[in-house]
């Protein structure tokens, strides 16, 4: 993945010594620099260039100088990030630029093995930051912890737009739910059950990310994960095994007397569905879902799943019997299908 990096300085030198120094990475699409003299220009190459990932800024610069550029840099993009660079590397810049939401701080002369190793830190930084947009804007319940500035990134028409974007895609589904946890809400105190939930919510959900699936819903105490992408039916069955693995190893809670012992049913379904935003624009409040007959399956076979058991169609079972070891369950009648499925367990 190429990193785009904007160099605000005033010393005409710079950009020859920047080049020369990371021409290999340049040749290499690992890096592209873009270039500005002063903190007005970089603002103009901000406009130009939206998809910039980090900017190196001196201090001491005509026009406008880089402590004022860091002022600016919310209002035009919010998920970039700045490392100042400059000879000016007493203590009350470093605070200055520090207050006003610069990443980090690089002396001149420059060490340039100290720069990339910066470079390459922050650029990490802006990576997790996108993905984390993206889960924000997939994920209705995570947008209370977003900051301001990236909200307001997501404008209105971007909103209303992302509303139309609806496809047929080939995807695994999986619904994954927290056997017998409704029992111990009528015992135990609401603060606790949230605490427990969210903790066993919180394994489910680092399975599926550790797979690149992302969270569809939260729905009560289960959750309807969606795959994508290669090897997705893989990935997804080795996301349900993670997790039951997980749970198997999470000791019993107790509680005000009552003794729980978290275990999980998953169903598993794959195949072809819809897959799109609906919500209301006025509100900019969305869900993105997928829907489907595969989707129906999925959480039908979780219904149908014991404790402990991961439940795939003999659809699903030719196509990983040779990737997984799985055992026969025997035909069930399924609501909306007219002829029983025969179900199987996967085991490992």
């Amino acid at each position: 993945m190429m990193a785009k990096i904007l160099v605000v300085d005033d010393e005409a030198d710079l950009e020859l010594l920047i080049k020369q120094k990371f021409r290999r990475k340049i040749r290499e699409n690992t890096y592209k620099f873009v270039f500005a003299q002063n903190g007005l220009e970089a603002l103009k190459r901000l406009q130009e260039h939206p998809d910039l990932d980090i900017v190196l800024s001196d201090i001491n610069m005509p026009e406008m100088d880089g402590l004022t550029l860091l002022t600016k840099l919310p209002e035009i993009n919010p998920i970039i990030k700045a490392v100042i660079v400059s000879a000016y590397g007493d203590m009350e810049n470093i605070r200055t630029a520090m207050n006003r939401g610069a990443f980090d701080f690089v002396c001149k002369p420059v060490n340039f093995e100290d720069l990339e190793l910066t470079m390459e830190k922050t650029f990490q930084h802006v990576n997790q930051m996108r993905a984390t947009l993206k889960a924000i804007k997939e994920n209705n319940i995570l947008k209370m912890y977003v900051d301001e500035n990236v909200l307001n990134f997501m404008t209105h028409k971007e909103f209303e737009n992302s509303l139309m974007l609806n496809e047929t895609i080939e995807a695994t589904v999986m619904f994954i739910d927290i056997c017998g946890f409704t029992a111990i809400t009528e015992n135990v105190p609401a603060n606790t059950v949230i605490n427990i939930l969210n903790r066993l919510f919180d394994l489910m959900v680092k399975g599926v990310i550790a797979q690149e699936g992302h969270v569809d819903k939260f729905m009560g105490d289960a959750i309807l994960a969606v795959f994508r992408g290669e090897y997705h039916l893989d990935r997804a069955i080795d996301a349900a095994i993670a997790i039951r693995k997980e749970f198997e190893a999470v000791e019993e809670i107790v509680s005000d007397g009552t003794v729980y012992k978290p275990q999980v049913s998953i169903g598993l379904s794959s195949g072809e569905m819809v897959s799109g935003n609906i919500g209301s624009a006025s509100l900019k409040r969305l869900d993105y879902t997928v829907i489907g007959d595969v989707v129906n399956v999925a959480q039908r076979l979780q219904a149908s799943a014991q404790p402990g058991q991961i439940v795939i169609t003999s659809n699903v079972y030719e196509k990983v019997k040779e990737s997984f070891m799985c055992r026969q369950l025997g035909e069930v009648k399924l609501k909306n299908k007219i002829t029983p499925v025969m179900l199987y367990e996967v085991l490992e």
